[in-house]
């Protein structure tokens, strides 16, 4: 691996200093072409792992797309997660805007999930529902994207447990806890109720939107490690929704797990300032603690950065990271690695949950 990363490096830094083009050196066009063919093998031995997409609202509003067909319609399809590598995809069941009660939230959660678990019969040769983390690498192995559901929202789970387990029944492994209740101000006794039957579920806390104090209190409260599905650094950019240094480092020390989105309000407009907020969220999280939750499945309308407007964009982020000097290893836990392994370890949490449970 070292071997490659200084080959690559003595292609682009020429004798001559920075920016030289020898004689024996590929011009820009030849070693960006380079990194594209690069980041296309890796993509298809380390695929991406996506935190986020909303498709399932979408489709909801519009049942007429085909998502086996390209179509303007839409930013996200089969065709174009497989041109972009994507391997695996959390399917937000969060709904727009806010519901005034309850009962409403609920109803409208089980109503996402039947669009999404219609989207998997539909699709059978492309989308494989995925409960686990081997369900992962099976449809990997399949050449299907595994398809997990949620997350949901901590608002439909109210004054008992009851709904939580449901839709666990129903397949959802992620709940955000934002907006809930029990997770506004401070994580409150039935706030920790919540999270210690998500460790023994093994289902995924999801931190996006939550206050820091609220998240470094739920990154606290689980046993398992927590995500934040879709986000980017305040650091760079203080929009609300993206995380503050301070929790990148709990998520650090609690082995979590911070997806970093496409959306240009909160990274800004270019692939280059993606590039940006994954080497932050790397440098604070750590290499084990970055991930990519781009926040596609919207219809036209909502801004991208230039390169990355739908999954397809995936192999010219990793080139750029490439050409940035990560290595390839780095690259398969950005893509793949750690999306699996907080899958794998919220399973192991369970496990030793109902052991003692049992004992």
């Amino acid at each position: 691996m070292a071997d490659l990363q200084d080959e690559h490096h003595a292609s682009v830094v020429a004798p001559g200093g920075p920016g030289f083009v020898g004689a024996e050196d590929p011009p820009a066009p030849a070693r960006v072409a380079g990194s594209l063919d690069r980041a296309a093998s890796l993509l298809a031995v380390h695929p991406v792992a996506d935190g986020y997409n909303t498709l399932v609202w979408t489709l909801r509003q519009s049942p007429h797309h085909d998502i086996e067909t390209p179509d303007a319609g839409v930013d996200t399809d089969i065709p174009r997660l497989r041109a972009g590598g994507v391997g695996a995809q959390f399917w937000s069941l969060l709904t727009p805007g806010e519901p005034e009660s309850p009962d409403r939230v609920v109803s409208d959660t089980l109503e996402q999930i039947d669009v999404a678990l219609a989207l998997l019969r539909r699709y059978p040769d492309g989308l494989s529902l995925a409960l686990t983390a081997d369900d992962m690498v099976d449809a990997r192995n399949r050449g299907r994207i595994a398809s997990y559901l949620g997350p949901v929202p901590g608002r439909a789970v109210t004054d008992g447990l009851g709904t939580l387990r449901a839709f666990h029944a129903l397949g959802v492994r992620i709940l955000a806890p934002a907006g809930a209740p029990w997770a506004r101000g401070e994580l409150t006794a039935f706030g920790h109720e919540v999270v210690r039957e998500m460790n023994r579920l093994a289902m995924l806390v999801d931190l996006t939107g939550c206050p820091p104090a609220v998240a470094r209190q739920l990154t606290a409260a689980s046993k398992a490690p927590v995500i934040v599905s879709h986000t980017a650094a305040a650091t760079l950019n203080p929009h609300p929704d993206n995380v503050s240094d301070e929790v990148l480092l709990a998520l650090r020390a609690a082995n979590g797990l911070a997806m970093v989105t496409f959306d240009t309000a909160r990274t800004g407009d270019s692939l280059h300032a993606v590039a940006d907020h994954v080497d932050h969220v790397r440098a604070l999280a750590g290499p084990h603690g970055v991930g990519l939750g781009a926040t596609f499945g919207a219809e036209p309308g909502n801004p991208r950065p230039a390169g990355l407007t739908d999954p397809s964009g995936y192999p010219r982020l990793i080139a750029e990271l490439l050409d940035r000097g990560w290595t390839e290893t780095d690259l398969s836990l950005l893509t793949w690695g750690n999306a699996q392994r907080v899958l794998r370890d919220a399973e192991f949490t369970s496990r030793a949950a109902q052991h003692r449970r049992n004992a």
